[in-house]
């Protein structure tokens, strides 16, 4: 049964000066009321300031790569301008034997595979001016600052090693089958051109719709042009199939951003 007060134990009153008990434990049920300086006038809704969203400042040096920012597309780019000097400056003899041996032809697949997969990808055909090497620069440092260093140097050796053997393999058939001369055993084949499509293409998912189709549509409106041309078919359809491959490694990168973004705040 509930203690009933008295009425006169109800209406009395604490004495002046007397402390006033702490009940702030008895009221976490109670809404806080809004102390003086909170307090708004009698009919007036109070306003709550709304934070606009702002624009994000165009940082162009961003799209080059940095020692701490992009540590793979810069120190890969570094070594790439180190190779393209030794080629327009050493002996043409030696640059010759240094490119015939880092070549990833049917003849050094056989035999190191492992050392011309490597050593092709060393090397910038065409100069440091050529569009693929500018490509390089601007996409592997996007794809960097999105994914990460190992998976931008995975997404590229991925396009490289795969494109490299798609094409390769069946000149090798075709040598064999006696379709081809034995001289296309020995066809100097070195760049990094297989690597930055893969990259291209893996980038394309990374990026909103109204950029990934202008990019894919230019990128890939080249690569048929090249092909159309007919001056290197072997190399123009390596380009074509190392862009597939980019393309190919959407799922896994988004499903890696996915999880990358609650832990990071993203």
């Amino acid at each position: 049964m509930e203690r009933t007060a008295p009425p006169d134990e109800a209406a009395a009153t604490a004495p002046a000066g007397a402390p006033v008990s702490d009940v702030s434990g008895l009221l976490e049920g109670v809404p806080r009321q809004r102390g003086p300086r909170e307090s708004v006038g009698a009919g007036v809704r109070e306003s709550v300031p709304v934070r606009e969203p702002r624009l994000r400042a165009l940082r162009p040096w961003r799209l080059l790569p940095t020692p701490t920012g992009t540590p793979f597309t810069f120190g890969y780019a570094v070594v790439l301008c180190v190779t393209s000097l030794i080629s327009a400056y050493a002996d043409p003899a030696l640059v010759h034997a240094l490119l015939q041996g880092s070549s990833t032809d049917v003849a050094h697949l056989v035999r190191m595979p492992g050392l011309v997969l490597v050593g092709s990808a060393l090397w910038v055909a065409g100069g440091v001016a050529s569009p693929f090497t500018i490509g390089f620069v601007l996409v592997l440092t996007a794809l960097e600052r999105r994914i990460g260093g190992l998976r931008t140097a995975g997404v590229f050796l991925l396009g490289h090693v795969l494109a490299t053997l798609a094409t390769e393999v069946p000149v090798g058939l075709a040598v064999l089958a006696g379709h081809l001369p034995d001289s296309s055993l020995h066809r100097l084949d070195y760049g990094v051109s297989f690597g930055v499509a893969a990259g291209t293409g893996a980038l394309a998912g990374l990026l909103p719709l109204w950029l990934r189709v202008p990019l894919l549509a230019v990128f890939g409106g080249m690569l048929l042009h090249d092909l159309l041309a007919f001056t290197d078919p072997m190399t123009n359809w390596g380009h074509l199939i190392a862009l597939a491959i980019g393309i190919a490694t959407w799922p896994a990168l988004r499903r890696w951003r996915a999880r990358r973004a609650p832990s990071s705040g993203l």
